[in-house]
């Protein structure tokens, strides 16, 4: 028992936190943010930001509302890292699609070109056929016409083609600025989509759906809806609560079978034994981080979980609350609308759960790290080496000197 103390007295406790990007890792520490993605060449590209933080305002320090500000700023943020690691991993493959695609319209313009000219020169020499009957050696003095005419003509063409070619060069060269500006115009574009989208569909699944599930299937089973209204306020949030893990852990377990999702996955297993090697002490090495373990309870799969239970538990008073105050029970809409409300509190002390997960190891951190734990065999896989090496990396670059990212 003694030892385990000890061992669990020289564990550093750390707020770097990471994320697994396509072909990388990005990982946060106090004052620097670094992510280190592999290109198609296999080389780490490595890229890095000062980290922003709310640290300065006392306000968003306060308990809860840190949560909610920092999830909102670890989504936005987070989405970015995400975006940009796609276009570095695979920015050089879609570069040369792209000349590909250029060169078959060049070829097959030159091939148009080509075949209207080829058209033009069959009618001039039928014209020169018949204008050359009168001569004295007409055999001659076709063969001398139609060589000139083959010569001229091959002339022509290729300086057109030398035309063309040097205003679509040109034309590329102008465009360049322009592509990139659109081009960032388009990844925010897709990274607020997608981050709207992601929330709606959160909100659907989680919220609104497990709600109207319920009140369907009460309808057929009356005995999910007793007369009781504090037993039915019961049987109703542990029926959503069931629904709410059920497409959680059905979602996970649908998206780990892609294999890119599979990838990324790996990745995240890297990050996670990458900082456990870092919180022991130990050396950064491959060797060393290959033996850590990969499931930790800072994890963002089960801040999600304990945001699921937290939400549950929450739904509890719901009714209960609306029968002492008002005397009856809010209709589904008005149920949802109210969870609506209440998830940036949801937000808020699931966040404060996880970091009490982080910095301590007793009874109870153990039961609100276990569902997370469970979890994680979904979105957690054991990484290769060269996701690793990524890894170590990127959290090598943000760790301070000063010792500040000491919880």
């Amino acid at each position: 028992m003694s030892k385990n103390k000890n061992k669990q007295c020289n564990v550093r406790k750390t707020s770097i936190g990471g994320q697994a990007l396509m072909e990388g890792i990005m990982m946060r520490g106090p004052k620097t943010t670094a992510m280190a993605v592999r290109n198609t060449d296999g080389e780490i590209i490595m890229e890095k930001f000062p980290t922003r933080t709310t640290a300065k305002n006392k306000f968003f320090r306060l308990p809860v509302i840190r949560g909610v500000f920092n999830f909102v700023d670890s989504m936005v943020f987070g989405t970015k890292c995400l975006m940009r690691s796609a276009e570095i991993s695979g920015l050089e493959e879609v570069e040369e699609e792209m000349k590909k695609e250029k060169e078959a319209k060049k070829a097959a313009k030159a091939a148009k070109k080509s075949a209207v000219q080829s058209d033009a020169s069959v009618v001039s020499d039928e014209n020169s056929k018949a204008s050359v009957k009168s001569d004295t050696d007409p055999e001659t003095q076709s063969n001398t016409n139609a060589g000139d005419k083959s010569d001229v003509k091959d002339s022509v063409i290729n300086e057109k083609n030398r035309d063309t070619a040097d205003v679509e060069d040109k034309g590329e060269k102008n465009d360049k600025p322009e592509e990139k500006k659109e081009k960032s115009v388009m990844m925010s574009a897709v990274m607020v989509v997608s981050l709207l989208f992601g929330f709606a569909l959160a909100i659907g699944l989680f919220i609104i759906l497990p709600s109207y599930l319920y009140k369907w299937s009460s309808a057929a089973l009356p005995f999910l809806a007793p007369e009781n209204e504090v037993s039915r306020s019961f049987i109703k949030s542990v029926f959503e609560g069931v629904i709410k893990i059920a497409l959680l852990v059905g979602y996970m377990s649908a998206v780990s079978l892609m294999k890119d999702i599979r990838r990324t996955f790996m990745y995240h297993g890297a990050e996670h034994k990458t900082i456990f090697c870092y919180e022991h002490g130990l050396e950064l090495t491959v060797e060393n981080v290959r033996k850590q373990k990969r499931f930790h309870p800072r994890c963002g799969t089960s801040f999600l979980i304990l945001m699921l239970l937290v939400s549950i538990f929450i739904s509890f008073f719901i009714d209960p609350l609306f029968i002492a105050i008002l005397g009856y029970v809010p209709h589904t809409i008005f149920r949802v609308l109210l969870k609506l409300l209440l998830l940036p509190i949801t937000v808020g002390i699931g966040y404060e759960l996880i970091k009490l997960a982080g910095r301590h190891d007793n009874l109870f951190t153990k039961i609100i790290s276990a569902p997370g734990l469970g979890l994680q065999h979904l979105t957690v896989f054991e990484p290769d080496d060269d996701m690793i090496e990524c890894a170590i990396c990127a959290i090598k670059e943000v760790i301070p000197d000063d010792g500040s990212d000491k919880w």
